[in-house]
């Protein structure tokens, strides 16, 4: 309107600056680079998805890639024990800064700003949300790609990375169960209705190889993640075994030592992209 005086609670008219859809992205650092961030989603806990994550980051740190990790599960937070992070993120006046594994990758969580890596976080909802925005906003990354290992569902934490930050996609992690699958459609349909793009599924805990022979041992049954891709026009990325091996070196803190080429054809999709 010509004659706006920038106070839609005086005005009654539909006029542009008020019906025009409202963007939530933040920016990220003014001194961070960040080229392609990918989400790593679940439905419900416990399916493996901070797994895929780390395994993510070091197939692609191998790539030769800058690779940072973002833990946005922060009441549960499990990045920094799988590559052996245990000292505390360091920080400048206006900014912090990632810790750094071994292997190069780049990592910021909970646990690391915590005094205590045991204490929990008792926080609700919008005081989480703004520390996983923070750890958007305020960190110094400096990445090709950042991966960011959400909580759980489709609560508060997933709408605010929805909305707050640029996804160059999702990778949406699952297991056979009847159960999850359902709920992991879930996590599916909130991402179509907030037009985030979905790379692909991921399967965990598909079946365990026998030792001996190496035949495929399908404990939860077979195809049902296989289903809801198909309904959905979704790709199947991988099928990934129940490994004690990688799940030992989880809790060694050795991620990077892993071996397993279960999520290679992953990596040549992100790398595609």
């Amino acid at each position: 309107m010509p004659d706006c005086n920038n106070n839609c609670s005086t005005c009654g008219e539909n006029c542009e600056s008020r019906t025009a859809p409202q963007s939530f992205l933040k920016e990220h650092h003014p001194d961070a680079v960040v080229r392609r961030v990918y989400g790593v989603v679940s439905g419900k806990g416990g399916v493996g998805k901070s797994m895929v994550t780390s395994q993510l980051a070091v197939l692609l740190r191998r790539q030769g890639y800058a690779v940072g990790v973002m833990d946005a599960d922060v009441t549960g937070p499990s990045i920094p024990q799988a590559f052996g992070i245990h000292e505390k993120a360091m920080g400048t006046e206006n900014a912090l800064l990632p810790c750094l594994s071994e292997g190069g990758v780049q990592v910021m969580s909970i646990n690391v700003l915590l005094d205590d890596e045991t204490d929990p976080v008792i926080w609700r909802g919008p005081i989480i949300g703004s520390v996983v925005q923070q750890f958007w906003t305020d960190v110094i990354w400096d990445v090709d790609f950042l991966l960011v290992d959400m909580p759980p569902g489709t609560g508060d934490v997933s709408l605010n990375v929805f909305q707050q930050i640029p996804l160059d996609g999702i990778i949406v992690v699952t297991s056979p169960q009847e159960l999850v699958s359902m709920v992991v459609e879930k996590a599916v349909k909130m991402a179509e209705k907030m037009n985030v793009p979905i790379v692909g599924l991921v399967e965990n805990m598909s079946y365990v190889a026998c030792p001996d022979c190496g035949k495929k041992i399908y404990l939860f049954g077979e195809g049902k993640t296989d289903e809801a891709a198909k309904r959905h026009d979704l790709p199947v990325l991988a099928h990934m075994p129940i490994d004690p091996q990688l799940a030992k070196l989880v809790d060694e803190g050795k991620i990077e030592e892993m071996q397993s080429g279960a999520l290679d054809g992953v990596v040549e999709t992100l790398m595609s992209k």
